[in-house]
């Protein structure tokens, strides 16, 4: 598996509208803060039909939760 740049900007889709005002796109500086908000932002229903892009790379669902739990994950974890 390559590593991830963390740091690489990163686009999010959501089907489940997003806060705030009802969007379905969001737009993060790196990939690790977008990751971050679909985690603990997003319902684990609305995080199935969520896919963060980045250099081409589409990552979906409960890919994006593997992403948050992985080991070099550089953001720090919500506590649960």
């Amino acid at each position: 598996m390559s590593t991830m740049d963390w740091s690489t900007p990163a686009d999010l889709y959501s089907s489940a509208e997003l806060r705030p005002r009802g969007s379905r796109y969001k737009r993060f500086p790196s990939t690790a803060e977008a990751v971050r908000f679909a985690v603990e932002e997003l319902s684990s229903i609305a995080l199935r039909s969520t896919s963060i892009e980045n250099d081409y790379i589409r990552h979906e669902g409960e890919a994006i939760r593997a992403l948050y739990y992985s080991a070099d994950y550089p953001l720090r974890r919500q506590s649960r």
